[in-house]
């Protein structure tokens, strides 16, 4: 009676499994496909751009506000710049970027008006190279991951979505897999294939011992996936990691319009900030928004990860620091949602864990595929034995 049970609860739980599988199953292996392309990257983009990205220190660079004005002029009025990204090491160049979307458009290539980078020699001013980021092959990459190359309220959902149903095939397939006896688990940890298997066997076992092995890096794969997709998951990493469903109540002050003006505020702002982080990758500053706006400056502690961050604000009419959030006052919810990306790629473990994430996206996109054989398979015997 009780293995009656479980054969039943099994048969449902397949049943469960095959039709969640063949709703998700292409976008499952498009995501995992797309994330297997995209894990490395920042390292082929840079020996893709290496002739722009590093250049000959020569003495002390030239100001933030002469380099600004200077990638503008090449861009041309039309595409006013929105930030600037300012390496700390002496032989890296400075980037600075124009970007502009349509709210109105719904994919991605309409959603984008224009994204270009101005590589910018910061010792000469000379311009390196100008990229058009919006047909840059990873950007396109990262947004047919991020929302299959729709506009992001309506492509995030349905990654989301997807994602979600992924969670629950894995848990599923657990069950699924999930030995009766003793013998049956001797069979269910590695591949025992001889000459003689059939390639239905073979395919069966990819999809199962594969499928076993991979899905406690899947699971993290999915998680912090939909940490980005849905805001109540977000949530929920976030009080699982600060104990609280509250953010940290912080007041920040604004510009002020009656302080002492000086003819480069950006440049000062600049200066105090290599002085607050000499050994940081570098810094991305945002120009000020509105009368009362702050210059923003991100600050990124390590190169290639971005778990280790700081937040400065400046003073749009004097440079000075008006606006601190350090690493170290981040409760633990706010570090586990800024090191979310670097999870999710891997590059919290530097490059072994991006190669442990690389083949743990390969693996999830083989699973729709073999899954679908072991279906097919089963579908045309059926069909054979009705017609017999």
């Amino acid at each position: 009676m009780k293995k009656k049970r479980n054969h039943s609860f099994k048969k449902w739980i397949g049943k469960i499994h095959l039709w969640l599988g063949l709703v998700s199953g292409i976008i499952v292996f498009l995501l995992s496909v797309t994330g297997c392309i995209f894990v490395f990257s920042s390292e082929i983009n840079e020996l893709v751009r290496k002739d722009e990205l590093y250049v000959q220190p020569e003495g002390a660079p030239l100001p933030v506000s002469e380099l600004w004005e200077s990638a503008q002029e090449h861009l041309g009025a039309g595409m006013p710049l929105s930030w600037a990204y300012i390496y700390n090491p002496p032989e890296k160049s400075w980037v600075f970027y124009a970007y502009k979307t349509s709210p109105d458009a719904i994919t991605y290539f309409g959603n984008l008006e224009y994204y270009k980078a101005v590589y910018v020699n910061p010792y000469s001013g000379e311009i390196l190279g100008i990229y058009d980021e919006e047909f840059d092959f990873f950007n396109i990459i990262k947004f047919l991951h991020w929302s299959l190359l729709l506009k992001t309220e309506i492509g995030q959902p349905v990654v989301g979505w997807a994602t979600f149903i992924f969670v629950i095939m894995l848990i599923s397939g657990i069950v699924l897999w999930w030995p009766i006896n003793r013998n049956a688990a001797k069979q269910r940890f590695s591949f025992k294939w001889k000459d003689t298997t059939s390639w239905k066997r073979k395919n069966y076992d990819l999809h199962n011992i594969l499928g076993f092995y991979v899905a406690s890096l899947a699971l993290i794969l999915a998680i912090t996936g939909m940490v980005w997709a849905f805001t109540w998951m977000k949530g929920i990493v976030y009080a699982a990691g600060a104990g609280s469903t509250q953010p940290p109540a912080i007041e920040y002050k604004q510009s002020n319009p009656s302080a002492v003006k000086v003819a480069h505020p950006i440049d000062v702002a600049y200066h105090n900030a290599v002085k607050a982080y000499p050994a940081s990758n570098g810094f991305r500053f945002t120009p000020a928004a509105g009368e009362t706006g702050a210059i923003n400056a991100y600050v990124q502690e390590y190169d290639g990860v971005y778990y280790k961050s700081h937040m400065l604000q400046f003073d749009q009419y004097s440079g000075e620091l008006i606006n601190t959030r350090d690493y170290e006052e981040k409760n633990f919810g706010e570090r586990l949602i800024e090191a979310n990306y670097d999870i999710h790629v891997g590059a919290i473990l530097g490059i072994p864990g991006k190669v442990l994430m690389f083949f743990a996206s390969l693996i999830c996109g083989s699973l729709p595929v073999t899954g679908f054989l072991v279906w097919w398979k089963r579908k045309s015997k059926f069909k054979y034995l009705v017609r017999s």
